[in-house]
């Protein structure tokens, strides 16, 4: 979870409306599963189809995630806490946005 944490760090912003649409579950699997965000700075995640996901940031770390609801969630071992989003879409651009306005936003990886 502070691996993802450590993204919203590096992305601030304020999420404006524009052209980003709000994900349902449904969407969210058809939008991670597969495949590859780039966070900039050499920064990385991927999102297997077996639900787990790899981020990377100088060095791996292999979590386990789902979706819940019409939420994106994700554990990190050594935690067995879930920590969920909202997922919004604008293109090639993936933007998460947890219950305190904070957010992250990848680009998919070519």
């Amino acid at each position: 979870m502070r691996r993802f944490a450590l993204i919203f760090a590096l992305w601030p912003g304020v999420l404006v409306a524009g052209d980003f649409q709000k994900l349902s579950g449904e969407e969210i699997l058809t939008a991670l599963a597969g495949k590859k965000l780039e966070y900039g700075a050499g920064v990385w995640q991927t999102f297997e189809a077996s639900m787990t996901t790899q981020y990377f940031s100088g060095g791996p770390s292999v979590g386990r995630w789902a979706v819940r609801g019409d939420q994106y969630c994700s554990t990190w071992p050594p935690a067995d806490l879930w920590a969920c989003y909202d997922v919004w879409r604008n293109g090639e651009t993936i933007r998460f946005v947890d219950d305190a306005g904070g957010q992250t936003v990848g680009v998919y990886a070519k």
